[in-house]
């Protein structure tokens, strides 16, 4: 009755259902999944568990030590769009921008240079601060509720300077916490994500043809 009160509430359909009913798949599966049930060394009841629950008691029982958030903190231009599989934006436009002193606009926030010349920003260290609070408070909750993989984008402008200097330091600081983080740089690294346009083409085409005549 729990299993068919899931699919129905969340409108999924059965693997086995589909020349059944909810009912009847389910009773199908247990029949396929009684030798595999009789040879287990352990069965949890999920009845009255909420996903979170179900997913802790999981990794609690059979998880590995090793930790089991991982974290991905990726640069990007705004110009280029949102990063597809963001969990957390960051917009770090209002930091002052490196761009516009000859000097520092061939460099990337990889380099000291520009790390010190956006520090130097009055508004940066606080902002930081706030930030990291707010991932003190964040990610342990992440972590409760069983969350695997947690994306947390940074953007400005071009995804050159302030963008990839702020995500530098806070891979950094999340690493410094013994958290799993990878850190990455989609516009500086060329790892940029496709836009689709599907009237791109016949645009191009109707121009054309309007030039033509």
């Amino acid at each position: 009755e729990t299993l068919a009160r899931r699919y129905r509430e969340t409108r999924r359909k059965h693997p086995l259902g589909a020349d059944r009913s909810i009912d009847a798949a389910i009773r199908r599966e247990r029949a396929l999944l009684k030798p595999l049930r009789l040879a287990a060394d352990e069965v949890i009841d999920s009845t009255d568990l909420a996903p979170p629950s179900l997913r802790r008691l999981l990794r609690a029982r059979f998880g590995s030590d090793a930790p089991g958030m991982r974290l991905s903190v990726v640069s990007f231009a705004y110009r280029r769009g949102l990063p597809a599989d963001s969990d957390l934006v960051f917009d770090v436009r209002f930091l002052d921008n490196p761009h516009y002193r000859s000097a520092l606009r061939p460099l990337t926030g990889r380099d000291p240079k520009i790390a010190a010349f956006i520090a130097k920003d009055p508004g940066f260290t606080s902002f930081f601060n706030v930030l990291t609070n707010l991932f003190d408070v964040l990610l342990p909750r992440f972590d409760d509720e069983g969350k695997s993989d947690v994306t947390i984008a940074i953007g400005c402008t071009g995804g050159r300077h302030r963008s990839v200097y702020v995500a530098e330091k806070l891979g950094r600081w999340l690493s410094a916490r013994g958290l799993a983080v990878t850190v990455r740089h989609r516009d500086l690294d060329g790892d940029v994500e496709p836009k689709s346009n599907p009237n791109r083409r016949g645009s191009r085409q109707s121009s054309r043809r309007g030039k033509a005549s």
